[in-house]
């Protein structure tokens, strides 16, 4: 838990730091010094005695440990202003903070519509970002290991930094992923699949490289950035070119024992339903994802065979005719987010989260979250004497997935900093 004197510390200006603030309760312990550094980094600025109480050790360890990452440079001493409240006198506290500039990290999202990279320093800052087209047929292996790289040297540029300043690199890529092995076993936009990216990828830059599914790195944006530092376990569904989910619980990201689990867009909810673009049928992604509602729309719009209107225009064509009244685009609408509703009670079946997280592109489009929905979602999932699971909607913005693969970009790099 977090202690009193911890959360007293985060509150007596705005919150600051990232990373969860609690500590994760992994198997295996991480190592004191590590565990030291990560409580540093989550408070953004704290005392001795205040990490002494909240990691229950001695002042005198702290004291050692906190010399030894001084000395290495990963951390620096900083004075602490007095909460307001405080009418003592004296010189102001000292306190410990990351130093940022002791190394970066670059978080990449590749997809069939832009690449996007953050830039991040050691604190969890963000230095730097860059964008880049997508080409929207698929790709080969190598034009997206080119496109990384392009990536990489834009984010680098726009901080004036070189590659000798990168501790690690994180990619989010959508499909799946087996994040043991790093093979991006299937991806829609990909030719080719079970690919060893991440060793491609760490042959070709030279910086460890690590690779997880997109939905996934909304979790860990979450985790580390947003509304799931304090929480001990929640879900974040995203609604995209498909469906996913990332799942904390314990503070920790989950993968399923093979490293590639939570696939919910591809959780059957229809026995010989409709085609998923995974090749099998009855997914949820099939109802619900942009494909499934721009299949629907050939037939709703009435668009003429050859129509060249690209598959955004036909979304924004249906969700306008849908608010101009249109009933056979509502209905549309209507039957999507009525899957999605399964769908989210499935996941509170199946894991009980704390708060699910509604996040991606789609949820522009308000009918797919409407109280309509999220009243089915209730009453499927209503039990006597407890409240149902509460549900939020996160529209970040499009460096979000970027910014949670800089999370899991800062994670491994403090593993190889610190053990």
């Amino acid at each position: 838990m977090i202690t009193s004197a911890f959360k007293s510390s985060l509150l007596e200006g705005e919150i600051q730091g990232c990373g969860p603030l609690f500590r994760a309760q992994n198997a295996v312990p991480k190592p004191l010094r590590r565990q030291l550094f990560e409580a540093i980094r989550a408070a953004g600025t704290i005392a001795r005695v205040d990490i002494a109480k909240h990691l229950d050790i001695s002042p005198a360890t702290v004291t050692t440990l906190s010399t030894e990452l001084i000395e290495s440079g990963l951390i620096a001493e900083t004075e602490i202003a007095r909460p307001t409240i405080d009418t003592t006198r004296g010189r102001p506290r000292v306190g410990l903070e990351v130093n940022g500039a002791a190394s970066a990290v670059i978080g990449i999202k590749i997809s069939d519509r832009g690449n996007s990279a953050v830039l991040l320093d050691l604190a969890g800052k963000r230095i730097g970002a860059a964008t880049l087209p997508a080409p929207p047929e698929r790709r080969s292996t190598d034009a997206i290991v080119d496109e990384i790289e392009q990536l990489v040297a834009a984010a680098l540029t726009s901080a004036h930094l070189d590659k000798s300043s990168l501790a690690a690199i994180a990619l989010g890529i959508p499909g799946m992923v087996d994040f043991d092995a790093g093979h991006v076993i299937w991806c829609p936009f990909l030719m080719d699949p079970d690919i060893p990216l991440r060793d491609i990828l760490q042959h070709r830059l030279g910086i460890p490289v690590r690779i997880d599914n997109d939905a996934n790195l909304l979790a860990m944006a979450e985790l580390w950035f947003g509304a799931g530092r304090a929480l001990d376990n929640f879900a974040v569904v995203s609604i995209e070119h498909g469906v996913g989910i990332g799942y904390v619980q314990g503070h920790t990201l989950q993968r399923g024992g093979s490293g590639h689990g939570m696939e919910l867009g591809h959780m059957t909810i229809q026995i010989n339903g409709a085609l998923c673009r995974c090749g099998k049928r009855g997914c949820l992604e099939a109802y619900v994802a942009d494909y499934a509602l721009v299949r629907e729309a050939h037939t709703a719009l009435a668009h003429p065979v050859g129509s060249t209107a690209s598959p955004t225009e036909m979304l924004e064509d249906l969700f306008a005719q849908a608010k101009d009244g249109n009933e056979a685009a509502q209905a549309i609408f209507s039957r999507a987010g009525r899957y999605l509703a399964v769908g989210l009670a499935n996941v509170v079946t199946l894991f009980d989260p704390a708060l699910i997280l509604l996040s991606g592109d789609r949820l522009r489009y308000d009918y797919l979250y409407a109280e309509e929905v999220l009243s089915e979602f209730r009453d499927l999932t209503q039990k006597p004497g407890r409240p149902p699971t509460p549900v939020d909607i996160h529209a970040w913005g499009d460096l979000v997935w970027a910014q949670g693969a800089g999370a899991l970009a800062l994670d491994h790099a403090t593993e190889r900093l610190l053990g």
